[in-house]
């Protein structure tokens, strides 16, 4: 295909674009707009980043400038990490998340599996009420189940912290949805040798479910070490804080260390960027197989 045809040169960044090819002008355009998406996400981590090394009253300066006049990055983080027992937030966190990883697991892939692949009546009316719980937040049942905790004085502990997510509906219905697509011709194979129900789930469906249940637990662990709502509900001493939680420390009525509140919010933050790096091909390969299909 021909270059288009200018009139006469066009100078700077216009007379570039209008030079290039039909396609080669539209693959410009795609990639400026994909930058303008990178930068508009990764922006407010930059500003987060630069916060964190600023004094109080530089934060939100008119002119926002990276690098601070007065350097307190060293102040910020020293109080974040040495002056509060941070590794217990750390712990907590590690702990909320991966029980509740657990848990959801226990119990969302045995119930995907009857929906995918067993035989029984109200299978559709059952799988209708999972899609349906879907549109139901947490704090629609927040106050019933906060109740209930009081009632049996389970505030202020691991399992209040953990309870409310211990079944996952969205679990169910992603792995659902991978399941159906496994071969019926080899679960009934499996059956014909002898194999209990329990053992085709756990010999021959969880190794060929790795990609969803990689992708369920990135997404599930993210969500809850970023928790805020529900801790800020049961959890009432210090002990018992999460990572997330702790950045509320810095934040009063009267006096709020915006420094420290973002030097915590970025060391909260950094664990799970860590565990993305090293999982991204994981991760990548886990969304590029899960597919959901009806």
């Amino acid at each position: 295909m021909s270059d288009i045809a200018l009139s006469q040169p066009q100078p700077g960044f216009l007379g570039f674009l209008v030079s290039l090819k039909p396609r080669s002008l539209a693959d410009a355009i795609g990639t400026c707009l994909l930058f303008l998406g990178a930068w508009l996400v990764l922006f407010p981590f930059v500003w987060m980043l630069s916060a964190s090394l600023k004094p109080a009253n530089e934060v939100y300066d008119s002119e926002f400038s990276f690098w601070p006049e007065t350097f307190m990055g060293g102040v910020n983080y020293y109080g974040v990490l040495f002056e509060q027992p941070y590794l217990t937030f750390l712990a907590n966190s590690f702990i909320v998340c991966i029980g509740i990883l657990i848990v959801q697991l226990i119990t969302a892939v045995p119930v995907a599996y009857a929906l995918a692949k067993l035989k029984f009546k109200g299978k559709s009316i059952l799988f209708g009420f999972v899609v349906a719980s879907l549109t139901i937040p947490i704090n629609v049942t927040s106050i019933p189940i906060y109740l209930g905790l009081v009632e049996f004085g389970l505030l202020d502990t691991y399992f209040s912290l953990m309870f409310p997510f211990f079944v996952s509906v969205f679990a169910i219905f992603l792995f659902r949805q991978f399941f159906r697509d496994y071969p019926d011709s080899i679960i009934d194979a499996a059956r014909v040798d002898g194999f209990s129900e329990i053992e085709i789930i756990l010999r021959l469906i969880l190794p060929a479910a790795v990609p969803a249940l990689a992708a369920f637990s990135v997404f599930s662990v993210v969500a809850h070490w970023n928790d805020l709502y529900w801790p800020l509900i049961v959890v009432q001493s210090q002990n018992k804080m999460t990572a997330a939680l702790s950045m509320l420390q810095y934040q009063s009525d009267f006096d709020n260390d915006y420094g420290r509140t973002f030097a915590s919010a970025t060391v909260v933050t950094l664990p799970m960027v860590i565990i993305f790096l090293f999982a991204r091909r994981l991760f990548i390969r886990s969304i590029t197989m899960t597919g959901v299909k009806g």
